[in-house]
C-alpha cells in the first residue's frame, strides 16, 4: 500500500512539472487562508464538528483556456472532539499538497466559476491529543500516522485576482495507531484567496 502511495505522490509531482512546463506562460500564483469544519470518520464514534483553519500557497497552472491543474502547500489544521467525553480533543496539523483538475468558465466581466477535482497528500508535522489538563503529541506514542491521503473538491468564484472557495476533503487511508481504532480525516473548508 505504501508502495503505491508513493508511485501516485511521484507521478502526481511528475503531472505538475510536466503540465508547467507545458504552457509556464499560464501559471498563477496565489495566497489565501480561511475556515475548517473538520472531524473523523471511522471508530471514533459520538464526534462533534469543530472549527479549524488553514493558510497557504496556490499555484494554478493553465492546460487551455478553461482547464487547470490547481496545486499549491497548504498549513491545515484538522481533528475532531468527542462527544461522550467532553475533555478528548484531537488537533493535527498538517502540510497538504492538493492536485487539482478544474474547469474555469466565465459567468460576468472579470468574473469566472470554478469547478475542481482530485487527490490530496498531506504529512502530520505537530498537533496534540487533549484530555482534561493532559496534553500529548498527536503524532508519537503510537496514536496517530503522518501520512495522509484523500481525495477533494470544490466549487469557488473568481472575481478579478479575487477567489472565494468551499469544498470538501475525504481522508483514503486510517491516520490512527491505535490498536483496532479506525480514523479518517474528514474536512470541508471555506476560503477566499488573491492572485498576483
Amino acid at each position: 500500500m505504501k508502495k503505491r502511495i508513493s508511485t501516485l505522490v511521484m507521478a502526481m509531482a511528475a503531472l505538475v512539472i510536466c503540465t508547467g512546463n507545458l504552457k509556464a506562460q499560464d501559471i498563477t500564483l496565489g495566497v489565501k487562508g480561511g475556515a475548517n469544519l473538520s472531524s473523523f470518520s471511522g471508530d471514533i464514534k459520538k464526534t462533534n464538528y469543530v472549527f479549524k483553519y488553514q493558510v497557504g500557497a496556490t499555484v494554478d497552472i493553465g492546460l487551455t483556456e478553461n482547464v487547470y491543474i490547481i496545486t499549491g502547500l497548504e498549513l491545515q489544521t484538522k481533528g475532531t472532539k468527542s462527544k461522550t467525553s467532553p475533555n478528548v480533543k484531537y488537533n493535527p496539523m498538517y502540510l497538504q499538497v492538493p492536485v487539482h483538475a478544474a474547469y474555469k468558465f466565465d459567468i460576468a466581466p472579470q468574473t469566472r466559476f470554478v469547478v475542481e477535482g482530485g487527490p490530496y497528500v498531506a504529512y502530520g508535522i505537530a498537533g496534540k491529543v487533549k484530555s482534561g489538563d493532559e496534553k500529548v503529541n498527536i503524532f508519537h506514542d503510537d496514536r496517530f500516522k503522518r501520512f495522509d491521503f484523500g481525495l477533494g473538491a470544490g466549487v469557488g468564484v473568481e472575481y478579478n485576482k479575487f477567489v472565494l472557495k468551499g469544498g470538501y476533503d475525504f481522508g483514503l487511508l486510517n491516520v490512527s495507531d491505535m490498536k483496532g481504532v479506525k480514523a479518517r480525516n474528514q474536512n470541508a473548508y471555506l476560503t477566499i484567496g488573491y492572485h498576483f
